[in-house]
């Protein structure tokens, strides 16, 4: 017999750590493959897939693998993009981006119509690229009126991310701000509606966001949002629908 016992009024937690909360981190990996994966101490069995289908709808992942210091550990946030612009669910707007990654929707270019649009690069966006360019710009911590955009978005949308490699390196000593959340009482999740700089340190912003029409998220998470290792006896479930892992919003593709 072999029974590896603990006294029952210590809580204990088998399998990897999982957390709720804000919590700072740091790029290390983009897409990266099997072997990079070992690298980085995470085990898996084959090549990871990076593009996924829903509903009849192909769309490819860009994953990038963070670290949080102290505790140690390792999660990914994944965007799902795809190669064709955002439209709304009526049909009578799209999605539009400029070069400094201001997002809006338009029948028609927006800077002839908005005098705070900028015109520069002004084109249509593709599925997911909202979402890109918002961890972009907590990423390299771009200020409200500096430059943001990608020069080979259209490969990235179609699965080909060297660009977003290559700043890895370039922004290695840049951390930006997630949240983090549980679902099925086993999966670690990231809240994709907002990415925060980490400096100022705005709580308020993720909060806004939870709060907004479209902003729930489909994991448990602690309402304080204070780094902390899960425990599903202080956590409540987001009682609403919708959340960052799926394909959601108000539109379709």
């Amino acid at each position: 017999m072999a029974v590896s016992a603990n006294n029952s009024e210590e809580e204990v937690v088998g399998g990897v750590p999982l957390f709720t909360g804000i919590a700072p981190v740091s790029v290390v990996a983009v897409n990266p493959t099997l072997l990079e994966l070992e690298e980085l101490g995470i085990n898996m069995k084959s090549e990871p897939e990076y593009s996924v289908t829903f509903s009849d709808q192909t769309y490819n992942k860009v994953t990038f693998w963070v670290k949080h210091h102290d505790p140690e550990f390792l999660t990914r946030v994944e965007i799902l993009v795809q190669p064709k612009v955002r439209v709304s669910k009526a049909g009578d707007k799209k999605m539009f981006t400029n070069n400094y990654a201001q997002i809006t929707w338009a029948e028609s270019d927006p800077s002839q119509k908005y005098d705070w649009y900028k015109s520069d690069g002004v084109r249509e966006a593709y599925v997911g690229e909202d979402v890109l360019l918002s961890f972009l710009k907590a990423w390299a911590n771009v200020a409200n009126d500096g430059e943001c955009y990608l020069e080979t978005v259209d490969e990235i949308v179609s699965g080909k991310v060297e660009e977003l490699k290559q700043l890895v390196d370039v922004l290695k000593d840049n951390k930006l701000r997630v949240l983090l959340g549980v679902k099925d009482g086993k999966y670690q999740q990231v809240y994709t509606k907002h990415f925060g700089r980490l400096k100022p340190k705005r709580d308020d912003l993720f909060v806004k966001e939870l709060n907004g029409d479209y902003g729930a998220f489909n994991a448990e998470f602690n309402k304080d949002l204070v780094l902390q290792r899960y425990s599903p006896s202080v956590l409540e479930a987001d009682s609403s629908p919708m959340g960052q892992d799926e394909v959601d919003d108000d539109d379709v593709w």
